[in-house]
């Protein structure tokens, strides 16, 4: 049996949109997971003063938006974070958080607008780094 030529058309247009619609659902579940991730991150504060004096790395990764830092404590106190690797699709602005960790010396400090999603996922690097020097 030969199909005509119409049939195999719409038979390789169905079958390709069979192909887009799993692919396609396969990325929405994606982003649904790091939308929940990001949402279920809890962020906590370390007491400085308990952190021994040297360079400490974390990372932390929610899917779409990785980071891994570097912070260097000594006297109890935040001395620098390094942004070692941060991949972060629109949300490189979210850098600035790390600045702003070593102003305020703590790591509940404000998320970049617009970039939230990367300053939770940096601040958590941060937090997992400074539990290492517990």
């Amino acid at each position: 049996m030969r199909l005509s030529r119409k049939k195999c058309i719409a038979l390789a247009a169905g079958i390709c949109l069979l192909a887009g619609l799993l692919l396609g659902a396969g990325y929405l579940k994606r982003v649904a997971d790091y939308q929940r991730a990001v949402r279920e991150t809890v962020i906590g504060e370390v007491d400085l003063t308990q952190v021994a004096d040297g360079t400490y790395t974390g990372e932390y990764d929610v899917g779409f938006v990785y980071a891994r830092v570097e912070v260097t404590v000594e006297g109890g106190i935040i001395t620098d974070v390094r942004i070692l690797e941060h991949k972060n699709g629109r949300g490189g602005p979210a850098e600035a958080v790390t600045g702003a960790i070593v102003d305020q010396q703590r790591i509940g400090v404000d998320a970049v607008t617009g970039a939230t999603n990367s300053s939770t996922v940096l601040k958590k690097a941060v937090e997992n780094a400074l539990r290492q020097g517990l």
